[in-house]
């Protein structure tokens, strides 16, 4: 077999990245195989509830699971809408609002290889990991030592477990099924938090702004990241929440613009934050 010839490291570098992209999107195939197509179990009450209760139509597409090509292929089928009627029987319709409780590949991309310094030796915790994208994405495109997701559905967490076995990824990843409100000893050690939508669909307010307390108190490691989507000043604004923005974190401004394709959707990139801890 004759082995392929690389003219510089910079080629095989590009082969690994393409490769895991590749990864990526057979773990997202598997993954939309084994679920509803809005990617939901009914065991999400509030979620469902919430997005049901919204004032405009809104639908759950999962932006791992289904990036735009996906969902183009869904709509040509009649498996799938971007818009509904306003007024039954005439052509007057409007677009549909997306909700996502995970990053694209995009999106995973922009985190580790533009948002994030380099992760050797350092622990990240994805809080409501769902369907482990971040920590999948964080084992192919980071060195992070130990990648560990927080999440609350037992039903998604089997899931991730089912993923981290076939892909053999068992090494450095975890999956913890608890609320993260239990798990003061985990924050404490992060050294990078994500969260992505994690409390608003999940979570009455009471509950959220109890949650956001229990962050601050124990996200408390000097020079650590939290990243969140949206912003923390948009997630707590709607909150009776007792956390000091100003004297727990500092926002690290991002380049939103390293991408140069056309195709790339800045609007999700921009709901992407990046907070040093003080």
């Amino acid at each position: 077999m004759l082995a392929a010839r690389f003219e510089n490291s910079d080629d095989f570098d590009e082969l690994v990245v393409s490769n895991n992209d590749v990864v990526l999107r057979n773990i997202a195939e598997d993954l939309r195989n084994r679920l509803p197509i809005e990617a939901m179990f009914t065991s999400e009450h509030q979620a469902v509830q919430k997005i049901h209760q919204h004032p405009l139509p809104m639908i759950h597409v999962d932006a791992f699971l289904y990036d735009d090509d996906v969902v183009d292929s869904l709509c040509e089928e009649g498996k799938m809408s971007r818009s509904y009627c306003t007024e039954c029987g005439s052509y007057k319709t409007a677009s549909l609002e997306f909700i996502s409780h995970s990053f694209s590949l995009m999106e995973l991309k922009f985190l580790y290889q533009h948002v994030l310094p380099d992760l050797t030796g350092k622990v990240v915790v994805d809080v409501g990991s769902r369907l482990g994208a971040v920590l999948f994405a964080g084992y192919l495109y980071s060195s992070a030592s130990q990648l560990y997701g927080v999440e609350m559905n037992a039903d998604f967490c089997q899931l991730q477990e089912m993923m981290i076995t076939k892909y053999e990824f068992i090494d450095r990843i975890k999956v913890v099924h608890a609320d993260i409100c239990t798990q003061p000893s985990l924050l404490q050690k992060a050294d990078v938090v994500v969260m992505n939508n994690v409390f608003e669909y999940f979570l009455d307010k009471q509950e959220q702004a109890r949650a956001w307390e229990f962050i601050a108190c124990n996200v408390r490691k000097r020079g650590s990241l939290l990243v969140t989507v949206p912003s923390l000043e948009e997630s707590l604004s709607k909150l009776q929440a007792d956390v000091q923005l100003s004297q727990w974190v500092e926002e690290v401004q991002l380049n939103y613009d390293v991408y140069m394709e056309k195709d790339i959707d800045r609007e999700a990139l921009e709901q992407i934050h990046l907070y040093k801890i003080l």
